[in-house]
């Protein structure tokens, strides 16, 4: 039995946040504790513990742990573009590859293409041993990672042999029309304007796409200005395109993460 004391407003508050939790556990997701303190956190109290987009191999529940990465997410579902702008440890790049991942096992997608600039932060690429796929590799290994807590190593690697899967620099973009597919471009910030509107001028029939990016992080030569800087004032006024900003608050990392964030925020405000 539990009793819940307090005030006529926070009481009712509670009883329905736990009988949100409730519905959950009785469809059958699985209650974190990130999911009891969103709930805890949200105006919508209704339907506080969002719906689980997708089952890992190993029976991991993802679905979003913010308002930010709901708003992310449900912009995805709506729109035929979406940017997704906001620090390290938001989740923009876990989610945008589940979304795909959900998209490829529904077949409503023939293929998912993920791409990120090869921009160096401090290194060259020459520095890497091995040819040029080795050299890229790097640069795309948190892409791997992802789809490794979404896929099992031999369906990754099945995908990736078939083209189902692509995994590959920006510059490889180039000339290409990429239809029926879920396009992804992560790291957007190290992409220049010119290298931004070639990317989205990629799209075809039947695909979705999204770019998501951290504008705090431009690793590009001093001077270049990143395409991100004009997403906001070129795209949010435009029909099927979503603009999604994450802050400190949606990092889902370490929580020492968030603070870290925010450090850096205030150390940069005049």
């Amino acid at each position: 039995m539990l009793r819940i004391s307090g005030d006529r407003a926070a009481v009712r508050r509670a009883i329905e946040v736990l009988e949100a939790m409730l519905r959950a556990a009785r469809s059958g997701s699985h209650v974190t504790p990130d999911d009891v303190a969103f709930s805890a956190s949200t105006a919508a109290a209704a339907d506080a513990i969002p719906a689980t987009l997708y089952t890992t191999q190993r029976g991991k529940e993802i679905r979003p742990r913010t308002a930010g990465q709901r708003a992310f997410v449900a912009s995805i579902a709506e729109n035929t573009l979406t940017f997704g702008i906001g620090p390290a440890g938001t989740g923009k790049t876990f989610l945008a590859i589940t979304m795909a991942v959900r998209a490829l096992k529904a077949r409503e997608v023939s293929r998912i293409v993920l791409s990120r600039p090869a921009v160096e932060a401090g290194e060259k690429l020459g520095f890497l041993p091995g040819d040029l796929k080795d050299k890229v590799d790097p640069y795309l290994r948190p892409v791997y990672d992802a789809l490794g807590e979404l896929l099992d190593d031999a369906n990754v690697a099945k995908y990736i042999e078939r083209g189902t899967i692509e995994v590959a620099p920006l510059a490889y973009m180039r000339g290409r029309t990429l239809s029926d597919a879920y396009v992804i471009l992560d790291e957007a910030q190290n992409a220049t304007r010119s290298q931004l509107k070639m990317f989205l001028t990629r799209l075809g029939s039947g695909s979705k796409m999204i770019v998501s990016g951290d504008v705090t992080q431009v690793d590009l030569p001093r001077g270049v200005r990143s395409g991100m800087h004009d997403v906001e004032r070129l795209f949010t006024s435009i029909p099927d395109v979503g603009v999604v900003r994450l802050t400190e608050v949606d990092v889902v990392r370490h929580p020492l993460v968030a603070k870290i964030v925010a450090a850096y925020d205030r150390a940069e405000d005049p």
